[in-house]
């Protein structure tokens, strides 16, 4: 589906700006809501104070206690990047802060399903935990917090998730999106959540005078919530970006952790110039794998790992592991596109408002990404459905949404008018899981798209491709580009900077029978621009005048000045 476009129109104020810092970013960060440069890049000193915070201060008096009284912590993770840096956060900094016995354990997604649930706590018994600290997950999970209590173990909630009409039993929850918390940034990602609550822990044993080893450096471990954050996709609001910042430039200086410094390599990324799109795009998917295909026990092992040569290995196992799942994802996705193209062929109308997507032979750890896929071609909220194991009866769906349509929100009020039809759910607003009974699948479709047809309003059916205009001829340099990729760093809330222009085609040729690569004129004039279009191939050659969104990246494979366009879409020609 083609994107309408929309360039930001230039803000009422261009802000206040050193002279040193070139026009083109002043112009971007202004039309982003930033009026000086530390609202545009915030520094570690903005960050919020914990304080505001509810749930914290039980947490961490308990905590403080099972330190001094040398109690066994497990920190339970969750199956996805998030989860996974949140656990090693948990376990490193637990540690930093004197605890003596720090595990960790993480759902298997085939055998516990998500989060804490009693399968699991059933498990944790061998480890005799005297108190669980949840990272990334169990604001949802009320039976397996409430199995935990009976066995006598106290339960501390670190999650960012919505939570429900009600919550679980749990002897302390930390979560800024709980109903009248009032911290101010509801974007944190599950790893923000426990690095807060360790900030907290080493204030409060400070103030005890109970550090008596020295104060521990808990920004050794940023270089962790970076990566969870921006992998977990919530929004950049300013006290993320400031966590996200201050990682990124732990990780540039080859400062991060060896697991995280092994996952830099095996994805051919250079460390001193690592973006935030890195870390979506390489480090994230490399970890969030083991979760899909394996367990995530890897992932975490990995990060939790000070042995180059032993996380190398770990890093080249998700390598590889990665590389299955790609190949898993494109099966899944092909075999969806299909079915859509079978769809259009047979002369049915436009697709549902809300699209559902099942295969017996697909695999549930990878239907989120083909739900992702599968959402950006139609702009429609999708979940797409597998079976918990080949030949089961029980489904597990994971969806993706579009701005305007609250998947969690949706799921809700589908469950309130169909009791007993979805086993059980949770998530965000553009993105939620559930379990169902094969058999009741046709009704949940039907009850999504009554839903959703009732409430999405069509306009809203419609992407829009917001850019910031055009560049000028002189900007098109090595200098500029690498300023836009160093001023970030970009993400959801604070995108990544977008062009548009009009470029007369030179020459071009297809790589690899899926990339176009285009040799470029600007109509002004000046040196023929080199610019690729990934998966652009469609099989038909492109026009003689282009009107092409694009991002400016500097092109380190031909080095010295060169530049490259990074084409996003092919837009009409007005």
């Amino acid at each position: 589906m083609k994107p309408v476009q929309i360039r930001r129109r230039p803000p009422a104020s261009q802000g206040q700006w050193p002279e040193s810092l070139p026009p083109l970013l002043q112009r971007i960060y202004a039309a982003r809501g930033a009026l000086d440069l530390e609202q545009a890049r915030p520094p570690l000193a903005r960050l919020l104070p914990p304080d505001a915070l509810s749930g914290l201060r039980t947490a961490v008096r308990l905590l403080s206690e099972a330190i001094d009284a040398d109690r066994r912590i497990v920190v339970v993770g969750d199956f996805d990047c998030d989860g996974a840096t949140a656990c090693a956060v948990g376990v490193r900094g637990l540690r930093m802060l004197g605890a003596g016995h720090v595990a960790y354990a993480v759902p298997n997604r085939m055998v516990h399903g998500y989060g804490l649930s009693p399968a699991l706590v059933a498990e944790l018994a061998a480890m005799r935990p005297d108190i669980l600290v949840t990272v990334d997950q169990g604001v949802a999970c009320h039976a397996g917090v409430a199995a935990a209590r009976d066995r006598g173990w106290q339960v501390v909630v670190t999650d960012h998730h919505l939570p429900g009409e009600s919550l679980p039993a749990a002897d302390a929850i930390v979560d800024p999106n709980l109903d009248a918390d009032g911290f101010a940034s509801k974007a944190l990602a599950g790893v923000g959540v426990i690095f807060y609550v360790l900030l907290a822990l080493r204030r409060y044993r400070r103030e005890l005078g109970l550090l008596r080893a020295g104060e521990p450096d808990l920004g050794v471990l940023l270089d962790l919530v970076a990566v969870g954050t921006v992998a977990d996709l919530v929004p950049l609001d300013a006290n993320n970006r400031a966590l996200v910042g201050a990682g990124l430039r732990r990780l540039r200086a080859g400062h991060g952790c060896a697991g995280l410094r092994a996952l830099i390599e095996v994805s051919q990324r250079q460390p001193a110039r690592l973006t935030a799109t890195d870390i979506g795009f390489a480090l994230g998917p490399r970890l969030n794998a083991a979760g899909r295909l394996e367990d995530m026990a890897l992932g975490i092992e990995c990060l939790l790992c000070d042995d180059p040569a032993r996380a190398r290995e770990l890093a080249e196992s998700l390598n590889a592991i990665n590389s299955e799942r790609r190949q898993v994802q494109q099966r899944m996705t092909s075999d969806a596109e299909a079915a859509l193209a079978r769809v259009e062929l047979s002369g049915t109308a436009a697709p549902a408002t809300a699209v559902c997507l099942f295969d017996a032979q697909w695999h549930q750890g990878v239907v989120g990404l083909v739900a992702s896929r599968m959402k950006e071609r139609l702009y429609r909220p999708v979940i797409a459905f597998a079976p918990t194991e080949p030949g089961a009866g029980m489904l597990r769906g994971s969806g993706r949404s579009i701005p305007g349509f609250h998947l969690r929100d949706a799921l809700v009020a589908v469950d309130a008018m169909h009791p007993g039809l979805i086993e059980r759910f949770g998530g965000h607003a553009m993105a939620a899981g559930l379990s169902l009974d094969l058999r009741h699948l046709p009704a949940f479709q039907q009850a999504l798209e009554d839903y959703a047809s009732r409430t999405l309003d069509e306009a809203l059916l419609q992407s829009v491709l917001w850019s910031d205009g055009e560049l000028l001829p002189g900007e098109f340099d090595r200098f500029h580009a690498e300023a836009l990729r160093d001023g970030g760093p970009w993400g959801q809330g604070f995108s990544e900077p977008l062009f548009d222009g009009v470029f007369e085609l030179i020459d071009w040729r297809v790589l690899r029978d899926a990339h176009l690569k285009l040799t470029l004129a600007h109509p002004s004039g000046g040196k023929p621009l080199s610019a690729i279009h990934f998966n652009g191939w469609h099989g038909q050659p492109p026009g003689m005048r282009l009107h092409l969104a694009y991002r400016l990246m500097p092109d380190d494979y031909r080095g010295g000045d060169a530049v490259q366009l990074v084409v996003e879409h092919h837009l009409a020609v007005a």
